[in-house]
């Protein structure tokens, strides 16, 4: 049995996902990542069936683990109750544990997605920060959505929200006793150390593509790369 393989199996979602799995492609079927990306959950069962190390540290290196959507298709139509979803939750999470998430372009891409999302929850409490959205990233949003963005306050007020007001309401700002214990479900669970993890390797590479990284936010060199690059051989031809 490979090393890989022993460290994927301490992981209790990859123990669900795969149980007896005998590569129908029923999965692959039903995915709705399939149908657009070069993804194949068929496929990426077979892999870890093998406990090969140097395939399954190839499947952690590679774009492949980062199309899954986590829809969970794949576990409603599996003939004997498999889930690649949740083989996908554990490779990616080891990726991430090992440093190898930074040996990919959708890889890397997790920076970005814990200078926002991730950081976002620990400093506002919302997992989608209003004022960090705006149309220099997000260009689809359109022209109405960049005066929203200077009025905030104004039309979530006669929309019936209470935007960053203290008490109840809609939108309303966290207090700090709250946020001190999401932080703490975040240490205790690992989500800090993993969060670090990710920080720790993105310096790494950074450096050696020669990309200026800041501290914090994504308003810097690499995270721009990563959040932009798209090299055009993800989708299905």
């Amino acid at each position: 049995m490979g090393k890989l393989y022993d460290k994927l199996v301490e992981d209790v979602r990859f123990v669900e996902g795969i149980k007896a799995c005998f590569n129908c492609g029923t999965c692959t079927a039903i995915c709705a990542a399939s149908e657009f990306y070069n993804y194949d959950p068929r496929n990426i069962a077979d892999i870890v069936q093998t406990k090969d190390d140097e395939k399954i540290e190839k499947l952690l290196k590679s774009d492949t683990i980062w199309y899954c959507g986590e829809c969970m298709s794949c576990k409603t139509r599996c003939p004997r109750g498999n889930a690649p979803g949740l083989i996908i939750m554990a490779l990616r999470a080891l990726s991430q544990e090992l440093g190898y998430f930074i040996e990919s372009e959708k890889g890397r891409q997790q920076l970005a997605v814990k200078r926002t999302v991730g950081d976002w929850i620990l400093k506002y409490g919302y997992c989608l920060y209003l004022e960090g959205i705006g149309t220099s990233l997000h260009p689809e949003q359109g022209p109405v959505w960049d005066w929203i963005q200077d009025n905030w306050s104004g039309v979530f007020n006669r929309l019936g929200a209470n935007y960053k007001g203290d008490g109840p309401g809609i939108l309303r700002k966290i207090p700090e006793e709250s946020l001190e214990e999401i932080r703490k479900i975040f240490e205790v669970t690992g989500g800090k150390k993993r969060f670090d993890k990710i920080e720790e390797m993105s310096k790494i590479k950074a450096k050696e593509m020669n990309l200026d990284l800041k501290e914090s936010g994504i308003d810097n060199d690499y995270c721009m790369h990563v959040y932009k690059t798209n090299n055009g051989k993800h989708n299905r031809e």
